[in-house]
């Protein structure tokens, strides 16, 4: 027990940076290599294709850190309990987290109680619940296109920069292999061979947090969480999923799909504890 919690500790600390490194390696690439070099001469009809992607880019990496800090800045804890709760006699100690009945949760790597807990962020740092919950799955959806985005542009920059072509599709599943024996072969060079270890990382990244979405989606609209199906637990689903994704989304939820601005007004926890299961 004290070993897996150790680890979990560890990749809590971890994963943030992970995540920050990424995100400032994409930025860098993309001003620093991509741009000028898909569009070496802004001076010519280029000029609005460079603004577009510039403004594009900045746009989804906008919303994919404003999310992200919403997501921290509104966390899903209880105000109203401030000690640690002794654990119910229905729990199935999980490693990182006791179920307290009515639907809370008390986080060991947060040492809060979590209202409507759904699972631990280690991106975040955080609990994800009913407060939080559509900051983090905006933050996915975003985090997702910034990635695609990038390997898009990628790809550009390689067959730009370096005459490679992509037209067989097999060229992508057999670019790291050849290019890494290349690499040690002294043939390309390390920014080539970094960028394309980087075209894995955002498909793999983009591809997960899609998956992840789409799966918290249904969940929300199914008025259901993560920590319940894990539990085996099935709810009745006493609320249409109109109302499930209205009480998440708000109503102002077209705003929200744009910015990375509050569209749900808090309710206190007493409030939140009748919608717990």
């Amino acid at each position: 027990m004290f070993t897996r919690m150790l680890k979990l500790r560890l990749l809590n600390a971890v994963a943030p940076a992970y995540f920050f490194t990424a995100t400032a390696v994409t930025f860098i690439l993309h001003f620093c290599f991509f741009i000028p070099t898909i569009f070496p001469n802004p001076d010519t009809s280029l000029t609005g294709s460079t603004t577009l992607h510039t403004v594009v880019f900045l746009f989804l990496m906008f919303n994919a850190l404003g999310n992200y800090i919403m997501t921290i800045k509104y966390p899903a804890e209880s105000a109203n309990e401030t000690v640690v709760p002794v654990c119910s006699p229905h729990c199935s100690d999980k490693v990182d987290a006791h179920y307290l009945l009515n639907g809370r949760h008390f986080c060991k790597l947060c040492k809060k109680v979590i209202l409507k807990r759904d699972h631990h962020c280690f991106f975040t740092g955080n609990c994800i619940g009913n407060k939080n919950m559509r900051y983090f799955i905006m933050f996915c959806i975003y985090t997702s296109c910034t990635c695609l985005y990038s390997l898009v542009l990628g790809v550009a920059f390689l067959t730009v920069e370096y005459s490679i072509s992509f037209e067989n599709p097999l060229t992508f599943l057999t670019l790291l292999p050849l290019s890494t024996g290349y690499f040690f072969m002294g043939t390309i060079s390390g920014l080539q061979l970094f960028v394309v270890l980087m075209l894995y990382v955002w498909l793999g990244i983009g591809l997960v947090c899609a998956g992840f979405c789409c799966q918290q989606v249904l969940l929300v609209a199914r008025g259901q969480t993560w920590c319940q199906m894990q539990r085996g637990q099935l709810v009745e689903n006493r609320s249409p999923w109109r109302t499930n994704l209205k009480d998440v989304f708000g109503t102002r939820w077209i705003l929200g799909l744009i910015l990375p601005v509050q569209t749900v007004e808090m309710c206190s926890d007493d409030t939140d504890a009748h919608k717990q299961d």
